[in-house]
Parts: structure tokens; sequence; C-alpha cells
């Protein structure tokens, strides 16, 4: 816990590169006001927000465990230092991961899976469902079968 209480509230989005970040992008505009950490695999993207605070971690997914591993210590890294209010993902893996070290920390989660994922939820999305207090989907079909919640789409 904080030991002062912050004027803003503080969200750390965390996304893959590609699509996902593309899809972030999108929804940033939902974390105006706020003070926003972006944490993603790709470094060349701090241009494209407008942010004092953005982390690159490294790509990993369930096939590359080391690299998991390393992934996963550093976003236990930023969370412990960040200590955000709320953490959003847009995937994979490391938003994943984000999400289930900052329920450990007390914040916030939201999950949202990818608009590419039009038959079935992701690894990350189904895995988040156990963790994250929402996870969006962003087809009516694939979050009736499947429990989440379906907002629209972001693309």
């Amino acid at each position: 816990m904080r030991e002062e209480k912050q004027s803003r509230p503080v969200v750390l989005a965390v996304s893959s590169s590609g699509g996902h970040w593309v899809q972030m992008l999108r929804v940033s505009p939902a974390f105006r006001g706020a003070e926003v950490h972006y944490v993603t695999t790709d470094r060349s993207a701090a241009h494209q927000v407008k942010a004092d605070h953005f982390h690159t971690i490294i790509d990993a997914n369930k096939d590359t465990p080391i690299r998991l591993t390393i992934c996963a210590l550093k976003l236990i890294w930023l969370v412990a230092g960040v200590r955000p209010d709320a953490v959003v993902s847009t995937g994979a893996a490391g938003g994943y991961l984000a999400i289930r070290i900052a329920r450990l920390f007390g914040a916030r989660t939201m999950f949202i899976d990818s608009i590419a994922n039009a038959r079935e939820l992701s690894m990350s999305a189904r895995l988040s469902l156990k963790v994250a207090d929402r996870v969006l989907c962003q087809w009516p079909r694939v979050a009736e079968t499947t429990g989440t919640e379906y907002r629209g789409a972001v693309i």
C-alpha cells in the first residue's frame, strides 16, 4: 500500500507489440487524467505515447520459459516500483503476467482480448479469467460462450 495518496490514479497499460499495442493506443483516451505507465515489448513504440513513463519488457510466450521468467521478473520490479491502482492489458503473455502480479499488490485489473480472436479466447484471456477483475472480449458470440464481457470492438 501507498503511504500517501496520489492526487490522480496510476495506470499500468501493458501490451505486446503489433496489434496488441495498436489496440492499447485505441483505448488510451480512457486513461485521461491518470498517471499512465506504458509497457510494451517494442522499444521503438515510445514515440507513440505522450507519457513520461515508458517501459519495455522482453517478448515471451509459453514456448520460451526462460524469456517468460525474465519478463515476469521485470514486471514484478515494475509493479513494485510503480504501485499502480489499475492494470489494463490488451495481451499477450506479458499482459497476463502483469495482471497476475498486480493483483498481489491490490491493483484492479482488466484484460481486453484481441479483436483477432473471433472464435475463441486467447490463452492469456482464458488465464486472466481466473485472476482479473474484468475480462473483455471484442466479439459478442465469444463473450456469450466464455463468461467474458462484450462492450464493443476497439478497432
